[in-house]
């Protein structure tokens, strides 16, 4: 369901019981403009309703709507004259996720999202002292990061990367903190990689605020993604043998598919290529790269210089 359609869902499951507390009649005009709605738009809502009611559908099932000048009335309300209200479990269900949206670093609005828990817990009441709301990152810093993202500056970093073990400084320009797996990332363009990058907070060594601002969209020519990780990190596709098979269980695979000799022609996302050859490498004789050709000459070249310094112990 779009948010055009649920909108008008919410806004006819409305009508109904705020013309019914209404008996005198509502202008055409006062009601459009409380709905937050033009009047045609009211108006088509209306003839919508006409269509709706109990069970039968006939004389007597229908919602009867009465137009009096530019006023309307409800004549039969087919049981929908008390607002919608949301289940004990419903409303649960909707406070957590508002928590846990106010706990995720990035988000915007938080004053509407505090605002949203006070009604809710005011119409359903708070929630049992015995739902732990878990936190979804676990990260002092976030705060900072999402307040350098709203700074419009650029920043330099100071990063250590786990899957190289160096530290480098970088000059970024910040477009967005995420959360991932219960850590916190800054996902900005790397000037000195020449692409978007994410980096893991808690691996942020040192972070100074620049006094020129921040340009992700001019330097990558492009809206910003709001898509984590996945769609930007490699892609590999390997041929497994048998003795490879728990690497489709242990690891998200793109694609798998069979082979007539049994082996497994898997597509995989992988972290980085050096990663990428390391694990490759691990899987001795049952793996083959068939893509990309970079990795496919890196575990060749690292495979051939072992088995040279094995040939000449």
């Amino acid at each position: 369901m779009n948010a055009v359609t649920s909108n008008r869902l919410a806004r006819l499951l409305n009508l109904v019981p705020y013309l019914v507390a209404r008996p005198e009649g509502v202008p055409i005009a006062e009601l459009a403009a409380d709905f937050g709605v033009d009047a045609d738009q009211i108006q088509s809502d209306l003839t919508m309703l006409w269509m709706c009611g109990l069970p039968g559908y006939g004389p007597g099932d229908l919602i009867d709507i009465a137009f009096d000048a530019d006023e309307v009335r409800v004549l039969f309300a087919a049981g929908m004259d008390r607002p919608v209200r949301l289940a004990a479990h419903e409303a649960l269900a909707l406070s957590v996720a508002l928590r846990v949206l106010a706990d995720t670093p990035g988000v915007g609005d938080r004053a509407a999202i505090a605002s949203a828990l006070d009604k809710l817990a005011a119409a359903a009441g708070e929630i049992p002292a015995d739902v732990t709301v878990r936190d979804t990152v676990i990260d002092p810093q976030a705060e900072r990061y999402a307040a350098l993202v709203a700074s419009g500056h650029a920043a330099r970093i100071t990063y250590y990367s786990a899957s190289r073990d160096t530290t480098s400084e970088r000059v970024v320009d910040p477009i967005e903190v995420v959360a991932a797996d219960g850590h916190a990332y800054l996902r900005a363009w790397c000037r000195t990689a020449g692409e978007i990058r994410q980096f893991r907070i808690d691996r942020i060594d040192a972070c100074s605020e620049l006094d020129e601002p921040s340009e992700p969209l001019r330097l990558t020519d492009q809206p910003a993604p709001t898509a984590f990780l996945a769609s930007e990190l490699p892609r590999i596709q390997l041929l497994l043998g048998p003795g490879a098979k728990t690497v489709t269980d242990a690891y998200p695979c793109d694609e798998i598919v069979g082979e007539a000799d049994g082996r497994r022609r898997v597509t995989m996302r992988v972290r980085d290529l050096d990663w990428a050859r390391r694990f490759v490498l691990g899987l001795g004789g049952e793996a083959e790269v068939l893509a990309p050709a970079e990795l496919r000459d890196a575990v060749r070249q690292t495979a051939g210089a072992a088995l040279a310094r094995y040939q000449t112990a």
